[in-house]
């Protein structure tokens, strides 16, 4: 079984990576609509247990780093380690968790929307954060910090949700297969 799970992160972290490279919009200060990037790390949390997920997602995160890393506008260590907590490792380790969120959820196809979307919510959060506290600089003159984060992150993780929500529901019967037989 440890083989079977080091072989589906592997596969899911390299698919994820593959269609991160897929950007359907770029935005200038990081960002972007992909091919669905974040759907085989959440899917991982749904095939194996917690720890697995949150481990895929944490891997993800610094890969996300070592091939897309934005140089934020800070000039202190603080604010820089905060940038990489907030947009990388949080913003990516939390697409690990939705499965022990919805666990209790007996409906595959809301287990793996609801699931999926609370996850990319998070991680919206985390960028919304670090909009507010570091990016905001360049934010147009009287917008505030909070609207120009909202309006920045929304743009990209919420075209993002969609699209990734609505695979995780044409899949949901797939994904229960590929469970039932993987656990076998």
């Amino acid at each position: 079984m440890q083989t079977k799970k080091i072989t589906v992160s592997a596969i899911m972290l390299a698919l994820a990576t593959v269609l991160s490279f897929i950007k359907l919009f770029e935005l200038p200060n990081g960002g972007a609509v992909t091919a669905a990037s974040m759907l085989p790390i959440i899917l991982v949390s749904y095939l194996l247990d917690f720890k697995w997920g949150v481990l895929v997602g944490f891997t993800y995160s610094l890969l996300q780093m070592l091939f897309g890393f934005f140089p934020p506008p800070v000039q202190n260590i603080p604010s820089f380690f905060a940038v990489i907590m907030l947009d990388y490792v949080l913003a990516f380790t939390v697409l690990g968790t939705a499965g022990k969120i919805t666990e209790k959820i007996r409906s595959s196809r809301l287990k793996y929307t609801v699931g999926a979307a609370i996850v990319i919510f998070a991680r919206f959060i985390f960028h919304l954060i670090s909009g507010i506290i570091i990016w905001s600089v360049y934010a147009p003159e009287g917008q505030s910090p909070f609207v120009y984060s909202l309006l920045y992150n929304g743009s990209f993780i919420g075209v993002e949700l969609v699209i990734t929500v609505m695979l995780f529901f044409a899949l949901s019967g797939t994904i229960d297969k590929i469970k039932k037989n993987f656990c076998s």
